[in-house]
């Protein structure tokens, strides 16, 4: 499948709040499209915001061949900050926004700076395809011929350029020869795991077995579970992980039961400037996703909701990140820094 691709002046994304019923693709030619599409969750999972992110904004620079310098780079700045505020949890957007901004500053504007920003849009997506690979290829070694594996949300193909990070251990092991079968959250409140985790891994014949969310400490203390491998929407330098609400809960039943919590996610996840779980914001997310489906209320009128979109699993849950960069164990404050200590962190922006 094909989460999404570049058509020379424009961006083709598979539509993902129409699966698994019907593959609809959008073809998007203007930032704002982008940004809405990011918004809606047409297209969603951190390494793939990132990378949708970048194209938003040679999109932007594509429209502003004609201007002056300085209306381009304003122009481009508000861009940038438009897709930034798209979803403030997945620092993937921040991060290749921040790359991308770079970029423009260096290059005069004009035509050659526009042909430059896709360039680099393409890398990143490029990048993106090989970090998933590599990681999956280190993350398989973790996991044993003949294993159980569940996992939480979406963090396949759909969720990045086209392989996965928590899929892409699993996909990898499989390739490798090793039989893995797959317990999947149905993810609640949009179902991620139930329409699109279950759809990519039947796609690839891979064992599945979808599961109601508040049935995975069942199965744990049953002994059906051997490791949990989740994606990342961003990890702090002390490895605290956010991600899709639901996995707190996961990590701390997984402790419980004695079960490897494994996190897999690109090096770009992580973001050095946040200290902890309790810097990284929280998306909160509108109502109607909690109190109906698909058109159908299942609440009353006027109940109130809460509806935040990830939660944060502390590091002492995690039992090592699997990044293109390496299996990353505790202690993570350490590492990770060691790890990244060539990188910019997202946060710091520069500035012309």
């Amino acid at each position: 499948m094909q989460t999404l691709a570049w058509l020379g002046h424009s961006l083709r994304l598979l539509d993902q709040t129409r699966l698994p019923g019907e593959e609809v693709y959008l073809d998007l030619v203007d930032y704002r499209q982008v940004a809405e599409a990011i918004r809606s969750m047409r297209v969603r999972g951190a390494p793939a915001l990132g990378c949708v992110a970048a194209f938003g904004v040679a999109l932007a620079a594509l429209a502003l061949q004609e201007t002056s310098a300085g209306e381009y780079r304003r122009a481009l700045a508000e861009a940038g900050a438009e897709l930034i505020a798209t979803r403030p949890t997945a620092v993937n957007i921040t991060w290749a926004v921040d790359r991308m901004q770079r970029i423009a500053e260096a290059t005069p504007a004009g035509r050659g700076a526009a042909a430059r920003l896709v360039a680099e849009a393409l890398t990143i997506q490029r990048e993106d395809l090989d970090s998933n690979r590599t990681m999956g290829r280190l993350g398989a070694e973790l996991l044993s011929d003949g294993c159980t594996v569940l996992t939480h949300c979406n963090a396949g193909a759909l969720a990045t350029s086209g392989y996965g990070t928590a899929l892409g251990v699993i996909r990898a092991a499989v390739e490798a020869g090793k039989r893995v079968r797959v317990f999947a959250d149905e993810t609640r409140p949009l179902l991620q795991g139930a329409r699109l985790t279950a759809w990519e891994l039947t796609r690839d014949g891979i064992p599945t077995v979808l599961i109601a969310d508040t049935m995975a400490g069942h199965f744990m203390r049953r002994g059906a579970i051997d490791c949990v491998v989740v994606g990342a929407d961003r990890i702090a330098a002390n490895g605290d992980v956010a991600n899709k609400i639901g996995t707190y809960q996961v990590a701390v039943l997984a402790h419980e039961n004695g079960i490897p919590f494994y996190v897999a996610a690109p090096f770009s996840t992580v973001d050095l400037a946040t200290r902890d779980g309790d810097e990284i914001p929280i998306e909160e997310r509108a109502a109607s996703e909690v109190t109906g489906f698909a058109g159908v209320r299942t609440a009353p009128p006027g109940i109130e909701v809460q509806n935040p979109a990830f939660d944060v699993t502390p590091n002492r849950y995690v039992t090592a990140i699997i990044t293109e960069r390496g299996v990353i164990r505790p202690p993570f404050l350490e590492h990770l820094r060691a790890s990244g200590e060539h990188l910019v962190p997202a946060g710091e922006r520069a500035h012309g």
